[in-house]
């Protein structure tokens, strides 16, 4: 029989007991904490269980997500669950005063960070109030994002953050920590005995697919191209020959130029490294677009290019690129191929064998590209059976984010059964009961691995299929992934030591000493 748990404030016979979550919202309650547990094991509902507890001493409960639909999502959990509480939602785009007004008049206030930490600085209300502050999606607390600023204003309350994976870095999660003012961390993994009752299964699977020879006959030019750049970067001195190349080092060998150029040394000989540097990353984009996602981004890229040349300003890395004859030719074959890359039928595949045997399935897409989003939509829509949508993010005339809200309730509700979706939906986001997951290629970031897993296994068994082109960019990043998800673990229990004698709270502003210099 299922048991409910029993709080003043929180609606009776809706929130399951689980002793894992009352264990992390004790422990949350105690000292500030960053949680971190697998997508789908309720990290909300600790934030409620912390949260109710704060209101029963008579202080406010600020919540911050990192997009409007988190704040929607968020807003509807805790209004249902939470009872005898006046919540109230923020965002950027309500005038201040409105904003100082539901802080005055509510308990709890689910914000974006932004429009806070802009109130914070203006001095349109303070933290006093408020005995608690949750971060969602905490592992985003780095530079100069808006967290950071509203966190320097809380100077008594608690500190409460949540993920489902901080990244494998160690010094960026000690910056997450200092950041927010966590002293403390708690992880749960689905292998731990009090929370493997409640996992689902999620069974990931990989298939491997060989590339057509019209791509491999463009990826030969790309890559016959890169290694003459490359070798005349060694010849200059600007490219160890041991390291293979790749956008990372690139971008190490562009700052090196940089820096080479602010300290005066602004020769015909550095200029040119710059421009061949930024060639191997055209090139570099180019051989991953032609390998890993297929003819149409790679041409849909080339057209950009082309579109730069015809510009007032054209880079000289673009202007050189596409005087080259093999990039031509490149060009040339691509546009004569009628050919796509391989794994779209395979997730067509998955795709259709899912809703068949069960109708009432409901599947996520990820992709890495806008363009390869599209073309997925417009190949999945032939499906019998197949209701797709698309979701983006907002930049570059995407959706909206009222408009992610809607589709992500139509979803949901079952109206549309296959959604493709970029990194928008890998954050946060409750699309429970997810039966297929999809990655169009494997990503190299643990986090971002993580959170796209986390999108099935929810509420039933669920299965993820990862795409991986052979012997190529795929299979760098997807071995990437593995290793530093695999040394994660380790890394935050020897980080937790070290956190209470590092991390303090900021002291309050306007009232600081001598020795908080």
């Amino acid at each position: 029989m299922t048991q409910y748990l029993s709080h003043p404030r929180i609606v009776p016979d809706t929130v399951e007991d689980r002793r894992y979550q009352t264990l992390l919202a004790e422990s949350c309650m105690n000292r500030d904490t960053l949680v971190i547990l697998p997508t789908g094991l309720g990290k909300t509902v600790v934030a409620l269980i912390v949260a109710a507890n704060i209101l029963e001493k008579g202080k406010k409960v600020l919540i911050l997500a990192p997009t409007k639909p988190l704040v929607d999502q968020h807003n509807i959990t805790f209004s249902m669950w939470l009872r005898d509480t006046s919540v109230a939602v923020m965002n950027g785009n309500m005038d201040p005063e409105r904003r100082a007004q539901l802080v005055a008049e509510n308990e709890v206030i689910i914000a974006t960070p932004q429009s806070v930490a802009h109130d914070l600085e203006t001095k349109r209300y303070t933290l006093r109030e408020f005995g608690l502050v949750i971060y969602d999606e905490a592992h985003r607390g780095v530079g100069n994002y808006a967290y950071v600023t509203v966190a320097s204003y809380n100077t008594s309350g608690r500190s409460m953050g949540m993920t489902a994976s901080p990244g494998s870095d160690r010094e960026k999660v000690m910056e997450v920590c200092q950041n927010l003012c966590f002293t403390h961390i708690e992880m749960r993994t689905e292998y731990d005995s009090d929370v493997s009752p409640f996992i689902y299964e999620t069974y990931i699977k990989r298939i491997g697919v060989k590339l057509p020879q019209d791509l491999t006959d463009i990826s030969d030019l790309l890559h016959g191209l890169l290694d003459s750049y490359c070798r005349e970067l060694t010849r200059m001195g600007f490219m160890n020959p041991a390291r293979p190349p790749s956008i990372s080092y690139m971008l190490e060998i562009q700052n090196a130029l940089q820096m080479l150029i602010r300290s005066n040394q602004r020769t015909t000989y550095v200029y040119r490294g710059m421009v061949v540097q930024a060639v191997c990353v055209k090139l570099l984009h180019c051989i991953m677009l032609i390998e890993t996602q297929g003819m149409t981004p790679f041409r849909n890229y080339v057209r950009g290019l082309k579109d730069e040349m015809r510009g007032a300003k054209p880079s000289k890395s673009t202007i050189e690129l596409l005087r080259k004859e093999d990039f031509n030719k490149a060009v040339r074959l691509s546009s004569e191929s009628r050919m796509e890359h391989p794994k779209i039928s395979k997730v067509m595949d998955l795709v259709r064998q899912t809703i068949t045997d069960r109708p009432e399935s409901k599947v996520m897409v990820f992709a890495q590209y806008r363009d390869m989003c599209e073309l997925l939509v417009q190949k999945l829509s032939q499906l019998q059976n197949a209701s797709v949508a698309k979701l983006i993010g907002q930049s570059k005339g995407g959706l909206k984010q009222k408009e992610q809200i809607e589709l992500l309730n139509r979803f949901r509700s079952g109206e549309c059964n296959i959604l493709v979706s970029t990194s928008v939906g890998e954050e946060g986001l409750d699309v429970s009961s997810t039966d297929l997951v999809v990655f169009y290629e494997p990503v190299p970031s643990d986090i971002r691995t993580i959170q796209r897993r986390g999108r099935t296994g929810r509420k039933n068994d669920g299965e993820v299929w990862v795409m991986v082109a052979l012997n190529t960019m795929d299979e760098a990043f997807e071995s990437a992934s593995a290793k530093r998800e695999e040394n994660m673990k380790a890394m935050l229990e020897r980080l937790n030591y070290d956190l209470a004698r590092t991390v303090r709270k900021p002291a309050p502003r306007g009232q600081r000493t001598l020795g908080d210099f």
